[in-house]
C-alpha cells in the first residue's frame, strides 16, 4: 500500500518496512534538491511511526540506484547559499546517521559519487551483480567531499583514497570484497535477497537494535576505556526495558517472542 509519493520521491509502506524510492530513473536516479527532501520526508516518516522496524533506500528502474548528482544546468544542486554552514545533502547524511530504525540500501544498477553517500548512510546493502560503484567527481573537477564523511570508515584506507583520487569504478564483487556491501546477487535474485535480510531484522526486538544503533554511534570515537564504561552502564539498563523481559522470558517458556517496542 502506498503511503505517499513524492514528486521524484517514492514512499511506500509494506508490511513494517518503509521503501524510499527514488524515481528518476530517466536521468539515473539523480540527486537534486527534491529528492533530497524526498528521502529525508521518508527517513522523518520512518523515525514517527513506531511499527516502523526497517527501511530500504533504492533507485527506480533496472539501470541505477543513484548516479550523483544531478549535473544539468538548471539542477542547481552545487548552487549554495554560503550564508549558511550547511547543506541539504549533509544534512539528510545527519540525519540518516541519527536514525535508530535499521537502513537496507537495495542497489539495483550504478551507485556513483553522491550515490555512494547515500550507499553508506544505510547500515546494510545488497547489491545486484550489474552494480558499478565509483566516486568519479576529479572527473569533472570536484571530490567527493561529504560523502568522505560516512564512506571512510566502510572501505579499507588505501582503496578509499584511491577511490577518490583516481575516479575509477569498482565492480559488485570489489565492492563486496572490500566490504563496501554485505551481498552480491543476480539482478533477478535481488529483491528476493533484500526480503531474506528484512525478516532477519523485523523479527527481532526494535528495542534492542534502537538502543543498539544509539550505542554503536556513541563509542564510535571512544578510546576503550570510555567505550567500556559506556557499555556496562547501557547492559544494564537496557534489562529493564520491556523488550527484555519479555525475550527472557520467551526464551525460558520456548515461544517466540512478541515484541512491543518498548
Amino acid at each position: 500500500m502506498k503511503e505517499s509519493t513524492h514528486s521524484v520521491v517514492n514512499i511506500e509502506r509494506r508490511d513494517k518496512v518503509l521503501w524510499i524510492t527514488i524515481n528518476r530513473p530517466e536521468l539515473r536516479n539523480a540527486i537534486n534538491d527534491d529528492v533530497i527532501a524526498g528521502i529525508s520526508g521518508g527517513l522523518s516518516a520512518a523515525s514517527q511511526s513506531p511499527d516502523v522496524r526497517a527501511v530500504v533506500l533504492t533507485g527506480a528502474g533496472e539501470r541505477a540506484f543513484c548516479a550523483g548528482a544531478d549535473l544539468s544546468p538548471r539542477s542547481g544542486i552545487f548552487d549554495f547559499d554560503f550564508s549558511t554552514p550547511r547543506t541539504g545533502y549533509a544534512d539528510l547524511l545527519r540525519q540518516a546517521a541519527e536514525l535508530d530504525i535499521p537502513t537496507v540500501a537495495r542497489v539495483n544498477g550504478a551507485c556513483m559519487a553522491g550515490g555512494m553517500g547515500l550507499l553508506s548512510m544505510c547500515d546494510m546493502a545488497v547489491a545486484s551483480s550489474n552494480a558499478r560503484f565509483g566516486l568519479p567527481e576529479v572527473k569533472v573537477g570536484m571530490f567527493p567531499m561529504q560523502v568522505a564523511s560516512v564512506m571512510q570508515a566502510l572501505v579499507p584506507r588505501r582503496r578509499f583514497v584511491e577511490m577518490c583520487i583516481t575516479g575509477e569504478p569498482l565492480t559488485a564483487q570489489e565492492a563486496l570484497d572490500i566490504d563496501l556491501v554485505n551481498y552480491v546477487v543476480e539482478p533477478d535474485a535481488l529483491d528476493e535477497k533484500v526480503d531474506w535480510l528484512l525478516s532477519r531484522i523485523t523479527d527481532k526486538s526494535p528495542t534492542a537494535i534502537r538502543r543498539g544503533k544509539h550505542a554503536l554511534r556513541a563509542i564510535a570515537d571512544m578510546t576503550f576505556a570510555q567505550s567500556i564504561a559506556y557499555t556496562e552502564a547501557q547492559i544494564g539498563s537496557l534489562r529493564l526495558t520491556e523488550d527484555a523481559k519479555e525475550g527472557l522470558a520467551s526464551f525460558v517458556e520456548k515461544r517466540p517472542p512478541v515484541w512491543r517496542g518498548k
